[in-house]
């Protein structure tokens, strides 16, 4: 079930990707246990943006951006 769609989103299933791949990247951080500060690095983001995308605020941050997280965290990602 899409969410997004339900709610009326034009991008809707854009950002059911973008939901999935940040609650993935979040999982692997937290059984991490690393700072966001850490994470941040390693993503090449900042510390703020990557805490806005972990709170689900990720419309200024692409699809690519973000499988390229999950890559980072050496976590293979096949593009959808």
């Amino acid at each position: 079930m899409n969410v997004y769609a339900q709610l009326g989103f034009p991008d809707a299933e854009e950002m059911l990707v973008k939901a999935q791949l940040v609650s993935e990247a979040g999982e692997i951080l937290r059984k991490r246990k690393w700072s966001q500060q850490q994470a941040a690095k390693v993503l090449g983001l900042t510390q703020p943006k990557l805490s806005t995308m972990l709170r689900g605020q990720f419309r200024g941050i692409g699809e690519m951006k973000m499988m390229d997280c999950l890559v980072r965290l050496s976590r293979p990602v096949n593009p959808v």
